[in-house]
């Protein structure tokens, strides 16, 4: 086996430093599933209330939002509250703490979506 120069790391640091991130997200998600956050369109038109963790818990449409002949209109103002809603959410995901770990080096880059 020849040498290439650079070190294999530590499995069994690496296993532990992984088990270290799952549980810190896990403890993340739990929280962000306790918070609550808005999405509106139409200048509050269409309100919308949710968790971090994607949970719908309310809808509130102001009557002048409500025109009979446009019923259009008002399904986009839901829409767009949706996915302002999802998108309020995801700015509070949590994302994982690597340490400082450069997982590019471990050769799992495919695995991890990379190239």
């Amino acid at each position: 086996m020849s040498d290439t120069g650079g070190q294999m790391p530590d499995m069994n640091s690496l296993l532990e430093q992984a088990q270290k991130m799952s549980e810190q997200l896990m403890a993340q998600q739990e929280q962000a599933q306790a918070v609550e956050v808005e999405g509106n369109a139409g200048g509050g038109a269409v309100l919308i209330r949710m968790t971090g963790g994607g949970e719908f818990l309310s809808v509130r449409i102001a009557p002048s939002a409500v025109d009979p002949e446009d019923v259009e209109m008002l399904e986009d103002l839901i829409l767009a509250a949706l996915n302002d809603a999802v998108a309020n959410a995801a700015a509070i995901a949590p994302t994982p703490d690597l340490g400082g770990m450069d997982l590019s080096s471990m050769g799992l880059g495919g695995l991890l979506g990379g190239s």
